[in-house]
């Protein structure tokens, strides 16, 4: 968990900076990265699929897979799932935001919308995903602290979107 929003953090920080530095409106600065982030993200989860590694729980679902290391039963492949709703889903509905709804045109909207998108994606996934073997479940078998630390993103994502739809639209 400590590694996507650790970088994220550090992103938008530099994002901000940066922003700040060109005298450029920084809401804006941050849905451009909104916009790019979810292929990254894509291929990141596809790597770990290949490396085998952040793979979920044992399953009987037909497409399990069993991983190196990962024991010898069928376990959920948590990382396409993750490729598919943090990467691609989640980039075609900011990609219908951008282009068919404008949504650039209301800062911090599609930053919001990517914040969001991605903690319910998180969420959603870390419910078959194991947990990090050193850390564990933290209350009982199901929250994790990947969903803990995806917590605040879904906050400040719901909070962006509500504040880009109160602001008029810049045309």
């Amino acid at each position: 968990g400590m590694s996507f929003h650790g970088g994220l953090i550090g992103v938008i920080i530099a994002m901000v900076l940066f922003a700040r530095h060109h005298q450029a409106n920084v809401l804006s600065a941050l849905d451009l990265l909104g916009t790019v982030a979810p292929i990254g993200l894509f291929l990141g989860r596809i790597a770990n699929y290949v490396n085998g590694e952040l793979y979920g729980r044992v399953t009987t679902l037909p497409w399990g897979v069993v991983f190196p290391g990962g024991g010898e039963f069928p376990r959920h492949p948590s990382q396409l799932y993750e490729a598919l709703l943090e990467g691609l889903l989640l980039f075609l509905v900011i990609r219908f935001v951008t282009h068919i709804s404008f949504g650039l045109r209301r800062p911090g909207l599609v930053a919001g919308l990517f914040g969001l998108g991605y903690a319910l994606a998180r969420i959603l996934v870390e419910q078959v995903r194991l947990p990090d073997a050193q850390i564990g479940y933290l209350f009982g078998e199901w929250v994790t602290l990947g969903m803990v630390l995806t917590l605040p993103l879904l906050i400040a994502g719901a909070a962006l979107i509500g504040f880009a739809m109160r602001q008029p639209s810049g045309r």
